[in-house]
């Protein structure tokens, strides 16, 4: 009987420890996210623009595209690219790393979204109190003083119930 109570106590603990774990490895970049980036996520590495068959790598803040048969790094999209607007193209969230690898599959999996005009509600617009850290957001403001302000998870429209005019 003590020993079904050791073994029992043991895996108890190291389930315990294993969520633990688990738990502090999550991380969070809303504030390197970009205004035309998509709300929703609290954490992005990439975004796929199906319209310019490109990605976009949100730590290095970094377009990543194919000149020829070559992956280019670089910060802005070539000039071929120079009419896209990133606000209302269609961004697909990819959180694995070097996406572009595996591009074949992504064009086909992705090509519904290309020039669909399917709209996506993106940070710029958003009244999340989350996305008010990110630079160059409308209200904007230092981390931190939004969730004093607004709260955890609140809509942070000033209103409390959400119906009424953001000011």
């Amino acid at each position: 009987m003590k020993r079904l109570f050791l073994v029992a106590t043991v895996v108890m603990v190291s389930l315990l420890s294993l969520s633990t774990r688990a738990q502090v490895n999550v991380s969070v970049n809303i504030g390197s996210q970009p205004l035309w980036g998509p709300t929703g996520y609290d954490h992005v590495d990439y975004y796929y623009l199906p319209d310019v068959e490109s990605y976009y790598d949100v730590p290095k803040r970094q377009f990543v595209y194919l000149n020829g048969n070559d992956w280019v790094f670089a910060n802005n999209l070539p000039s071929r690219y120079g009419n896209y607007d990133l606000y209302n193209g269609y961004k697909v969230v990819i959180n694995s790393p070097r996406p572009y690898l595996n591009f074949r599959n992504d064009k086909v999996k992705y090509a519904k979204f290309k020039g669909n005009g399917k709209k996506q509600m993106v940070i710029r617009g958003s009244r999340e109190s989350k996305y008010y850290v990110v630079k160059g957001h409308p209200h904007g403001m230092p981390p931190g003083q939004a969730k004093k302000l607004y709260g955890k998870g609140n809509k942070a429209n000033g209103h409390g119930n959400g119906k009424g005019k953001h000011k």
